[in-house]
């Protein structure tokens, strides 16, 4: 069997190969991606400042919102800095760590998102004790364990792939390393390879749809016999993260749900959950809460009148 190591480099072919089209992405996406980071870092700064956004639910979107920062950066600074060179290339163990950090993020916020349905779950339907069930300890735990799941997620797929081996060609026609390109340059036999990542990946988008789906049974159940009032403040949170969840996981089913062949739109399919659902969570959260609103605006007067008394 040829040695996994005969390819030393993997050569991006990028986004696009007109140089025009090229420059424009690079102001389009640095701009998106600075975006990212700061609406994200506002959004756990404004959670981390306001007592008002003690609770759990804000909590866990803190967390949400660092992923998204880590999630994007494993792949947009490289397609931002790629976009500006002749040769676009990463080293196998560079292609390796990106595998995997982007499937461990990825990991992460599929299983945060799945607890944030839990959350809204057992604070529409059981009140009373939500204090004591969703408790500093408890959150603790389920971060830990998202995070967890993200590592077993990703390292599996990343064992997976160790096991084809690479002898050439060593040109991948994307903008980052991911498992679809990869089996396309193996020089063996990775039907089975693929058949075990279309399975891991399945399991985890399956299980995960199939409990957030129920959670929302559960509660539109639960808030039959509330009136029209009470069920519109019960689910004034739930859109945000339907909206989230939609725009995670519909990327995520046409990408990966499907036999192991690349297509031609995957490229801008890419773009959507790589670049601007990242960009768009903290803006979907933000707009569709009035505390969320209220504790950012608090924020920036704070911000303003601390410099005003500094200057």
């Amino acid at each position: 069997m040829p040695s996994p190591f005969n390819v030393t480099e993997f050569i991006f072919l990028g986004f696009s190969s007109s140089q025009q089209v090229q420059r424009v992405c690079f102001v389009i996406f640095l701009l998106m991606y600075a975006a990212t980071v700061l609406g994200n870092f506002l959004l756990i700064l404004t959670v981390l400042s306001s007592a008002s956004l003690g609770s759990p639910m804000y909590f866990f979107l803190s967390c949400l919102s660092l992923v998204e920062i880590c999630y994007s950066s494993t792949t947009v600074p490289k397609l931002i800095s790629d976009l500006l060179a002749e040769r676009k290339s990463i080293s196998v163990g560079g292609c390796m760590a990106q595998l995997f950090l982007m499937h461990f993020f990825a990991g992460i916020e599929i299983f945060l998102l799945t607890v944030m349905a839990y959350d809204r779950y057992v604070a529409i339907c059981k009140p009373l004790h939500y204090t004591t069930i969703m408790n500093r300890q408890v959150c603790a735990v389920l971060v830990g364990t998202a995070s967890a799941g993200g590592f077993v997620h990703s390292i599996a797929k990343v064992l997976l792939i160790f096991q084809l081996p690479f002898c050439g060609p060593n040109v991948i026609d994307h903008y980052f390393c991911d498992v679809l390109p990869l089996l396309k340059l193996a020089c063996s036999d990775s039907f089975l390879i693929g058949l075990l990542t279309v399975a891991n990946e399945g399991t985890l988008s399956v299980v995960s749809f199939v409990v957030l789906l129920a959670s929302y049974v559960v509660i539109l159940l639960h808030l039959r016999t509330r009136s029209s009032e009470g069920r519109r403040k019960a689910l004034s949170t739930c859109p945000s993260h339907i909206t989230v969840v939609t725009l995670f996981f519909a990327p995520c089913v046409f990408i990966y749900l499907r036999p192991s062949a690349t297509l031609p739109a995957d490229k801008l399919v890419a773009v959507f959950y790589t670049v601007i659902t990242p960009l768009l969570n903290p803006v979907i959260y933000s707009l569709r809460n009035a505390e969320v609103k209220k504790a950012v605006k608090n924020l920036w007067i704070r911000t303003v009148k601390l410099a005003r008394d500094r200057g």
